[in-house]
């Protein structure tokens, strides 16, 4: 190694480092996936706790105590969770039909000009019937498969919500946990990037949040107007979408404006799109410049290879919990790095306190 240039020799370092840090994250990644069912819920959770932390910590400050202020906490999410759901589904019952009818109607529109010999929706029909007709067993599996699927995502909602029970009610033990966890030597640091990471999460959820909510509003308000069908279902799937950065919303508004073009015409859908546009410029001038101005600011090229990361690994799901992930690991490294331009500042100046907070 001796006779190897000093620049080769910290070349070598640093690949050992990435290869040993990489087969580090890649075990972790597997056994992620191995054990979903049990980290899925917790993550989600996690999620959930720093959302609804400051409903909670009002109650505690109103003299309420930890557990019934938890448990007051979850009630009203499954509440308020629960009406949205009720609403929405409602909404799509009452307008399912008249959004199947009028794509069903630009479909026959679109094979009447374009489609060939053996491609009109009459015979698009009757290849599906046959399709079903062999395929009946497979279908059935599927069903059952499908309803496995969804008892599986049922008991981890379950577990979730109890998780956000306990993360709420012992939230105050949490500084003393990771202190006690971590290296006598290291405590303050493991602290810091805690509180730090755990703020960027808050911060990402609860900026999400409002801006989704807004987004939904203006969305479903400009829909109504142009009077197209299944407002309220499209301005909750645009909240929905919201929480996958820049991939929901296009998801979400080019739903919108096809269900516009179907039922209303190309000139309502123009409108449509044009509300869409004006809710996105609006999002990304405006609101988020003010709401997540104090939250970790991620490039966008990073968010999509996060989001990209994430499908791959856990599907929807993963990209639902890739961006505030990658938030948290940003906010540790941006901590880390804090604490050592810190040290290395010549005036001996403390480090930067960490932004973000967790109940002591």
């Amino acid at each position: 190694m001796q006779l190897l240039p000093a620049s080769v020799r910290r070349f070598a370092a640093w690949c050992v480092v990435i290869l040993l840090a990489s087969g580090v994250v890649y075990v972790a990644i597997r056994l992620c996936v191995e054990f979903r069912t049990a980290v899925t819920p917790a993550l989600l959770a996690l999620l959930g706790t720093a959302l609804l932390r400051p409903l909670h910590r009002r109650l505690v400050k109103a003299h309420v105590q930890r557990s019934l202020a938890a448990g007051l906490t979850c009630v009203a999410v499954v509440a308020v969770v629960g009406g949205a759901v009720y609403i929405v589904v409602s909404a799509l019952i009452e307008t399912g039909d008249q959004i199947v009818a009028s794509l069903r109607n630009a479909a026959r529109d679109i094979a009447d000009h374009f489609g060939a010999a053996g491609t009109s929706l009459d015979d698009l029909a009757s290849n599906a019937r046959e399709l079903l007709g062999k395929f009946g067993g497979t279908a059935a599996s599927g069903v059952v498969t499908g309803i496995s699927v969804v008892g599986e995502m049922l008991a981890m909602a379950v577990l979730a919500l109890l998780l956000v029970f306990f993360f709420l009610r012992d939230s105050d033990r949490a500084v003393g946990t990771v202190r006690a966890l971590a290296p006598r030597t290291g405590a303050d640091m493991a602290e810091a990037m805690a509180r730090r990471a755990f703020g960027a999460v808050e911060g990402f959820m609860r900026g999400t949040t409002l801006i989704a909510l807004i987004d939904a509003v203006c969305i479903t308000v400009g829909l109504l107007v142009l009077r197209v069908p299944g407002a309220v279902g499209l301005g909750a799937l645009v909240f929905v979408g919201a929480y996958i950065p820049y991939l929901g919303a296009f998801i979400s508004g080019a739903v919108a404006v096809l269900v516009a073009l179907a039922d209303r015409g190309f000139a309502i859908a123009l409108w449509a799109l044009g509300v869409v546009l004006a809710v996105q410029v609006l999002e990304g001038h405006v609101l988020q410049p003010m709401i997540q101005s104090r939250t970790v600011q991620m490039h966008p090229a990073i968010v999509l290879l996060a989001l990209t990361a994430g499908a791959s690994v856990a599907g929807i799901l993963g990209m639902l919990l890739a961006v505030p992930l990658t938030a948290a690991a940003f906010g540790i490294v941006h901590e880390l790095q804090g604490r050592y331009a810190g040290s290395k500042s010549p005036s001996g100046a403390p480090p930067r306190p960490a932004s973000g907070s967790v109940d002591s």
